[in-house]
This record gives structure tokens, sequence and C-alpha cells, in this order.
């Protein structure tokens, strides 16, 4: 097992901040008073002259950032994925309309915060990120994947938006690929009868509803993009061609997110049967991520049997 793999996703973040430290003098990181929260005391540790406590100002947090941008600095900015909404209004006016390279780093997204409550499960940020121009938005898997898509983020121009779990485990791109690409997307698993499309965490559900759905006789390809703005065409274009249906599972609201962006592509690409599978209103408190992905019918048995009705539809 490999050192990023070990550690949790906000982990692998503040190790990702630390190391682009080493490397770059521009980077800087600010946070809401979450530095020991997000991890991103790793970085404070190494590089005490560049980090910055705002206190609990996320609107602070993200104007000064735009401000360090425009002075020639990296600026990677850090809270809740729930707390970010706060940024919002900054995020569009100071950083967006000026696409400046300000990267805000939202952990404890989706269920990962299931003992906290609806407050804060962030379900809305893709939604609300992917809308402003300018922006890279960005869910990565897992601890590998997400010091992989932090590290990758400075090569961008532009304003980007990483989405981070907290500490739910669920190591699958290790040994995927090697090479992160912003913008790219990959096949976890090849098929042709049904390809069930992820972001984020639950990659790891999909490849699991792939096996159930091997056993009833159904080829299901798993395509994990980890960039959702700008989405891989060339890869959706592909399986468009090859597969009968596709299924989008997110642990995000079915409205604005990973699955209407890939609807707003696949229009264009060539329509085929789609369900996006997510979650229809705000989360709820419970004792693990687990018993919500159990709640929302986001597990590998439903995935499997909401592809196995399309699939059906189109015999």
């Amino acid at each position: 097992m490999s050192l990023i793999e070990e550690l949790t996703p906000r982990e692998a973040v503040g190790k990702a901040l630390a190391d682009l430290g080493d490397l770059r003098s521009d980077v800087v990181v600010l946070v809401a008073d979450t530095g020991e929260t997000t991890r991103a005391k790793f970085f404070a540790e190494r590089h005490p002259d560049r980090f910055f406590n705002m206190g609990i100002a996320e609107q602070a947090m993200a104007a000064v950032a735009a401000g360090l941008a425009s002075a020639g600095f990296m600026p990677y900015a850090l809270t809740f994925a729930a707390f970010m909404a706060r940024a919002w209004e900054i995020a569009r006016n100071s950083v967006a309309r000026l696409n400046l390279p300000v990267r805000l780093v939202g952990t404890h997204a989706g269920f990962s915060d299931a003992y906290d409550g609806p407050s804060h499960q962030a379900l809305e940020d893709i939604a609300l990120f992917r809308v402003l121009p300018n922006f890279t938005v960005m869910a990565p898997a897992d601890s590998c994947e997400t010091y992989r898509a932090v590290m990758a983020s400075a090569e961008v121009k532009g304003p980007v938006y990483i989405r981070v779990g907290r500490d739910f485990h669920v190591p699958t791109t290790c040994d995927m690929y090697k090479v992160f690409e912003v913008g790219k997307g990959y096949v976890a698993l090849d098929g042709h009868d049904v390809a069930l499309l992820t972001t984020g965490q639950m990659l790891s559900f999909a490849l699991d509803a792939a096996h159930i759905l091997k056993e009833k006789g159904i080829s299901a390809a798993v395509l994990h993009f980890p960039t959702v703005k700008p989405l891989d065409l060339a890869l959706l274009s592909r399986y468009a061609r090859a597969v009968k249906a596709f299924v989008t599972v997110e642990e995000h609201v079915v409205h604005g997110g990973f699955g209407s962006a890939v609807a707003e592509a696949l229009i264009n690409l060539g329509p085929k049967p789609m369900a996006i599978m997510g979650v229809k209103g705000f989360g709820r408190t419970a004792k693990s991520p687990a018993d919500l992905y159990q709640f929302f019918g986001l597990t590998p048995d439903n995935i499997a049997a909401r592809a196995e009705e399309l699939i059906s539809l189109t015999r």
C-alpha cells in the first residue's frame, strides 16, 4: 500500500499542499479557521510564512485569495464545502470574472460529514461552481486521486474548485493510472451494454454494481470523471456509440450536478436512455456515510437495479 493510499482524503489534501509549497514559492494557503479540520495544517507546519487563518469569514478568505492571485501568488483557500457557498458571490465577481488562479478546496463534501447533519453536508456545490464561467471543477474519488488532483490543479490557468471528502476510505485509483490529467475521464472497467458514470467517491460503488450486473449477464462499463468541468467529451462520445444506456451516480443533488453535465453533453453527442442517480433534497444526520448511501439509494445494489431497468427498455 502506498503512503498516499494510507491517508484519508483530507489528509491527502494537506500533504499535496505541503508538497506543492516545497515545489513552488508562489503557493499560499488560506483557511477559514479550518487549518486542523481540512488538514491544511500540514502546509502550515512546513511553510508558516505562507499560511493565513482568516477566521470564520469565508467571504474575506475568498476576497483575500483573489487579491493575492492578482499580485502573482497562487492561493489555495480551504473550508468545509458546505460553507464555501458563503464565498460564492466573491468567487463569481472577484475570481471568475477576472479569471484569477484561485483554488477553492471544499472538504467534508457530500455525505462524508454524516455526523453533523444536513447543515454540514454539501450536496449542491458542484452545481454552484460548475455554473461559473472560467472555473474548473474537480471531484476526486479517493486519497490517491485527491493528491493527484491538487498537484495537477497548480497547472490550471484559471480558477479551480476541488471537492473533497472527509475520512470515508474507498481506495480505488492508486493503481488505475499514474498520471492525472485535468479534464480527462478514465475507463475503470470496459463494457458494452450500459455505462455507469461516476465522479467523486461513487467510483467504488459503481465497480461493485458492475460486478453484480455481470452475474446477470449484463456487460457494464464504468467511466470515472474526476473532472466534472470540463468533461471529457471524447470519452463520452466513444461510449455514446458503444453502449445502450447511461447511469450517472453522484453524492450530490440531481439538479445541476455531474449527471446534468453529462446529460447536457449527451444531448449533442447522441441521446440514449439515461438515469441520473443522486439526492433529491437535503442530507440528514447519520452514524456513518454508509448509512446515508443506503438511505438515499446509492448502494451498488441500487445502481445495478437502475441499470437493469434501463437495459430492459432497450430490448
